[in-house]
């Protein structure tokens, strides 16, 4: 069976973002990963961690000014010193934080800019950043996001990403393969799965249309997750998806495939409506 982190960004969001470390142990998490850490010091998230017995097995690059619409600095032409930058203070929080793997996030295309010279800047950007994850011992991850949900982000299929990872040609730069984007914008799941399989550093879910839990649409993850180990991925997948009510209610899809899997051990049964009601696709 897959390995499953919580994505704790997307999940346990009753809870201020600090008490979810502690809401996804009780849930029978072991690993956990968010978007991004630099709210906060390396030191508080990092006890966190140690308290609660959790793993952080991924989290983001600065995306540069998000509340202004910014996701991601890496195609960005003329932002080079800030990308930079922004990776050095990944690679800062990674090594306090104990994490191996880092996204970083391509970036939407500005209006007007040439794709040639986006494609140019992203492809530097990224030889530069895996150079450096390379000497602090830690693997690049690419992730194409779907132009429906954030339209404009330049990386938003897995062949453009990998044809992208070959001209970077860095050993540590590999592909984070969200199942949910992909599904929207290019669908074969298993066979690309198998196809990118070498390049896959990490793997995301969400259930489409709505990217809530596993059982709520149309994916069928009761085959991918079987398929997924016949063709042996080992690594973690991020659940990073939005529940459909509450986020202990709707685990029933994970208590299915491990029946040891006790969501929130804490609460009272009756508590968690729908636990056993999630039928996988």
């Amino acid at each position: 069976m897959p390995r499953f982190a919580a994505n704790l960004t997307f999940l346990f969001t009753e809870v201020p973002f600090l008490e979810r470390f502690e809401r996804a142990a009780r849930a029978g998490f072991t690993a956990v990963e968010f978007l991004f850490p630099y709210p906060w010091p390396a030191a508080e998230l990092k006890a966190r961690l140690d308290d609660c017995g959790l793993q952080l097995v991924l989290f983001n690059l600065p995306g540069g000014h998000w509340e202004a619409g910014e996701r991601g600095l890496a195609c960005l032409p003329g932002r080079t010193d800030d990308f930079r930058a922004a990776v050095a203070h990944g690679i800062r929080y990674a090594e306090a934080l104990g994490v191996r793997q880092i996204h970083c996030m391509a970036g939407k295309a500005p209006a007007g800019v040439e794709d040639a010279l986006l494609h140019q800047t992203l492809v530097a950007n990224l030889r530069y950043a895996a150079a450096e994850f390379q000497a602090a011992g830690l693997n690049l991850l690419l992730e194409p996001i779907n132009c429906y949900d954030m339209p404009g982000f330049y990386v938003n299929r897995p062949a453009q990403a990998m044809a992208i990872l070959d001209e970077v040609g860095a050993d540590n730069a590999l592909l984070q393969y969200d199942i949910y984007h992909a599904q929207r914008m290019q669908g074969e799941l298993a066979a690309t799965m198998t196809q990118y399989l070498p390049r896959i550093g990490h793997m995301q879910l969400g259930d489409n249309p709505g990217r809530h839990e596993p059982g709520t649409g149309e994916i069928n993850f009761h085959f991918l997750f079987k398929h997924l180990d016949a063709i042996g991925y080992t690594g973690w997948i991020g659940c990073e998806y939005h529940p459909a009510t509450q986020t202990e209610a709707g685990l029933g899809w994970l208590q299915a495939l491990n029946p040891s899997f006790m969501p929130s051990k804490a609460m009272d049964a009756g508590s968690r409506p729908g636990l056993t009601d999630t039928v996988l696709g």
